[in-house]
């Protein structure tokens, strides 16, 4: 489970069907303050919560831990460089270094040099090194990640 898909994920639930973190808290009889840590990645529902979350959305515990984020914008880990770069930065900002650089052990030379433009200040080399050999299904696993990102921000824009 990555925590901060799941956060955006709940985020976007809520939103989408329009509600505000009061409402939703008043929905499920908790408090607000719950809601906003959930959002922000400070802590899951717990089970009772995400199956009342469920039954308000109309989605599975799972969908909510481990969403299948559509693709809206992109399909392929290669497609972020046809973001723009500042957006591309502000959204890469949102992982860990580690994260970034070992999805990019499965990227083109291009989309490596794109990034380490990107971040001037970071030793991408150095990161790589300590990183070290990675199996290929982590590679995958995080460039997921990142696409996944991308395209619940793309979803977000459009409620």
């Amino acid at each position: 489970m990555n925590m901060d898909i799941t956060s955006r994920y709940l985020q976007f639930l809520r939103k989408s069907h329009n509600y505000t973190q009061e409402d939703l808290a008043k929905k499920l009889d908790i408090s607000r303050q719950a809601v906003s840590k959930w959002e922000t990645g400070t802590t899951i529902p717990d089970l009772e919560v995400l199956l009342k979350i469920s039954k308000l959305y109309n989605v599975t515990i799972n969908d909510i831990l481990e969403p299948n984020i559509q693709p809206q914008r992109i399909t392929d880990f290669e497609q972020i460089s046809t973001i723009p770069e500042k957006e591309l930065r502000e959204l890469l900002k949102l992982f860990d270094i580690g994260i970034l650089i070992t999805a990019l052990m499965g990227a083109s030379p291009e989309t490596n040099s794109l990034c380490e433009q990107l971040f001037p200040d970071v030793d991408f080399e150095m990161i790589r090194n300590n990183v070290g050999r990675v199996r290929i299904e982590t590679v995958e696993e995080m460039q997921n990640q990142i696409m996944a990102i991308v395209n619940l921000q793309s979803l977000e824009r459009k409620i």
